[in-house]
């Protein structure tokens, strides 16, 4: 007689595992609504990406303004050029702004973290932020703090 209730009940877990798990791989798919509204597009250029992925997500102050739409390697500066879409909400940013690559927590996923300067100027569509700062990368900090600095 107990049989029919213990099947019922782990088959209730099943099914909410399975629920639990398709809601995980749409928040982590970015399917979740996050485009980018009236969006305009500046530029940058990074010696060093690392990790950064297009549509990884561009802050400031920790609030979402936008996404990456491309990343390309610059042939002749050989530096990578990153297309950001920026939101139209956001279109007073100065035109001194700067763009670091952070990553969230430890080994977590990279974002661009763009800081306002303070230029009466804004960026404009197609602009290029001028003033970036290239993703730390880990196994170089990792060497030098084992095996010291250039040159010792």
């Amino acid at each position: 007689m107990h049989k029919p209730i213990v099947e019922i009940a782990v088959g209730l877990f099943v099914v909410a595992g399975l629920a639990a798990l398709l809601f995980q791989s749409i928040r982590v798919g970015s399917f979740n609504g996050d485009s980018v509204d009236d969006p305009y597009t500046v530029h940058a250029y990074f010696d060093n990406i690392g990790g950064l992925k297009v549509r990884a997500p561009v802050t400031m102050a920790g609030v979402n303004i936008g996404r990456i739409r491309s990343i390309k390697l610059d042939s002749d500066t050989y530096r990578a050029a990153v297309e950001l879409s920026i939101s139209g909400d956001y279109s007073n940013l100065p035109l001194d702004t700067s763009a670091a690559i952070n990553t969230q927590g430890l080994l977590g996923e990279q974002y661009i973290a763009l800081e306002p300067g303070g230029d009466p100027a804004f960026l404009k569509d197609g602009d290029r932020i001028r003033l970036t700062q290239s993703a730390i990368v880990l196994e170089n900090m990792i060497g030098q703090f084992l095996f010291g600095g250039k040159g010792e």
